[in-house]
């Protein structure tokens, strides 16, 4: 991964100003007539330094891509982000990021135009994706004054809109990879979650195409009816 970061900075650093990277980079693409079977998608967990978006700060970023129902090893972001101003005192037990690993980390800037490059606006997957959301947003527009809004899509959404009736025994990611059989490699650790995130949303999508459910309108279409129901049924 730093190879082709620093690959693309090469390439990129002589031809652009910040002000053109950014105008350059892929727009988002809105939930269309792509099907799930053929539509790149993005799959990204973040390490954070605390759970509070309004302080807290990113220090890991792992996403995997999922294209035509399968996962792409080769198409992986992987990354510690230099950032050793960041007190990590309180989470470092948590994510096993400490000071040596955000001192030798990538540069914060270059690896978030790395990082827009690599999503190509494709839809955004995560569990429990407000919080990424807030996160990388903020961040992005903190870093690089990107403030554009990708479409994403909550995959702690997704399996119980897919799988109502699965007998978890809980809502969490562990839960559900325990309930599929899934053994996720090193736990609070980006590319890892991520990982078993996308093979999470593979069964996910599978069975959506067995219940007729073909491109990603129609997938966005059942998760805001299931939202529907479930602020009825709270009332």
């Amino acid at each position: 991964m730093l190879k082709k970061i620093r690959q693309w900075v090469k390439r990129h650093r002589a031809t652009s100003t910040s002000t053109t990277a950014l105008d350059n980079m892929p727009n988002p693409k809105s939930p269309g007539e792509q099907l799930l079977s053929d539509c790149r998608l993005v799959v990204l967990d973040l390490e954070t330094t605390g759970l509070n978006a309004s302080k807290d700060e990113v220090i890991a970023i792992g996403a995997v891509a999922i294209t035509g129902s399968g996962i792409r090893l080769s198409d992986q972001f992987d990354l510690i982000l230099k950032r050793p101003e960041l007190d990590i005192s309180e989470t470092v037990l948590i994510h096993g990021i400490g000071p040596e690993a955000l001192t030798h980390g990538h540069e914060t800037e270059e690896a978030l135009r790395f990082l827009l490059e690599w999503m190509n606006g494709d839809p955004i997957l995560a569990y429990n994706s407000a919080f990424d959301q807030k996160f990388l947003e903020k961040t992005l527009k903190a870093e690089l004054g990107y403030t554009r809004h990708h479409t994403w899509i909550d995959v702690a959404e997704l399996l119980p809109t897919l799988f109502p009736d699965s007998p978890t025994g809980g809502r969490s990611l562990d839960h559900w990879a325990d309930f599929f059989g899934l053994e996720i490699s090193a736990r609070h650790h980006a590319a890892s979650d991520a990982m078993v995130t996308a093979e999470l949303t593979l069964i996910a999508l599978k069975k959506a195409q067995s219940a007729k459910v073909k491109t990603l309108a129609q997938l966005h279409d059942k998760l805001r009816y299931r939202r529907r129901l479930t602020r009825i049924h709270s009332v």
